[in-house]
């Protein structure tokens, strides 16, 4: 199974038989501050069956995402030929950057037939192109993967965080139902300096564990969900400086809009319930989301170029 289809979702339907509205929700209220999208998939159409808008073209979610005050996205690869396509991307996009990995559900698949390794060297050769500024989504997701397949995530776990030590890049870790393997992997192998907990999904102990290390938390749609309120309390003891904000998109779509198609426009939804959440004020939070940001990847400005096939 490929990483895009294991990001894939059922279309057309909320599992309960009933249809599934699968438009794009409409653009909120620009903010006043802008911050970044630290982590979607532009590459994954979604919005598309009956009902739906369909796929939208990346500059067209860029647009969109510019039009309502986010500055710029980190465009995340989950296989070596959507991680390609986020480098391509970013080196002639000044709005986009891009993570490069597999994801640890390609682990046990690519061990199995014997590729894991020549992929893994795929991923190092991307990591050294100057507009990519961070290696994952990688980590551990035990929620997909039985026992049989966890060896070699650890594995490409722990080859991913060399990569990001060796070329100096940030780590975007993927985290499903792994939570204390995750801490022990990088407290074992040692993290790299900056260490984000991509669309973090543990509680309050996690949380004040994660400001320990001096690691990143980066929240997506999921904290406005009705049934997160573990999830709303470790943003409220997360130290501001280690949050940041993501959509994940096209998944985890934010109140009012859960379970419609998302894209990176629709970050200020998640940031004004984050920043009602922590009792501040949003353009303070976005100040200092954008100031984190910044600090993890770099700035997005750049002359674009044209990366060597």
């Amino acid at each position: 199974m490929s990483s895009s289809d294991a990001h894939v979702r059922a279309r057309g339907s909320d599992g309960a038989g009933q249809k599934r509205d699968l438009s794009y929700p409409p653009l909120p209220p620009a903010l006043v501050v802008p911050v970044y999208d630290n982590h979607t998939h532009m590459e994954i159409a979604d919005g598309v069956g009956d009902g739906g808008d369909g796929p939208i073209e990346y500059r067209e979610h860029l647009d969109r995402a510019s039009s309502v005050g986010i500055r710029g996205v980190v465009q995340v690869g989950t296989d070596l030929e959507t991680s390609r396509w986020s480098a391509e991307i970013a080196a002639r996009e000044p709005r986009v950057l891009a993570a490069v990995a597999l994801h640890p559900n390609e682990a046990p698949e690519l061990e199995q037939r014997g590729l894991l390794d020549e992929h893994l060297a795929g991923i190092d050769a991307l990591a050294a192109l100057t507009r990519v500024r961070a290696v994952g989504e990688t980590g551990l997701d035990f929620f997909r993967t039985g026992p049989e397949g966890r060896d070699a995530q650890v594995r490409s776990f722990e080859e991913h965080i060399a990569i990001a030590k060796r070329h100096g890049l940030a780590l975007q870790i993927h985290d499903r139902d792994a939570h204390d393997d995750v801490v022990a992997t990088l407290d074992r192998v040692g993290a790299p300096e900056r260490t984000v907990f991509h669309c973090f999904s543990g509680g309050p102990d996690l949380a004040r564990l994660c400001a320990e290390r001096g690691w990143y938390m980066s929240f997506a749609g999921t904290v406005t969900f009705k049934n997160a309120e573990a999830l709303r309390e470790a943003l409220r003891v997360a130290p501001r400086d280690r949050i940041l904000i993501e959509t994940d998109a096209p998944f985890l779509t934010p109140v009012p809009y859960r379970g419609r198609p998302n894209a990176p426009y629709l970050v200020p939804l998640t940031l004004r319930s984050m920043a009602e959440t922590i009792g501040t004020d949003p353009s303070m939070l976005a100040a200092q989301i954008s100031s984190n940001t910044e600090i993890v990847y770099g700035r997005w400005d750049h002359e674009p170029v044209t990366v060597n096939e």
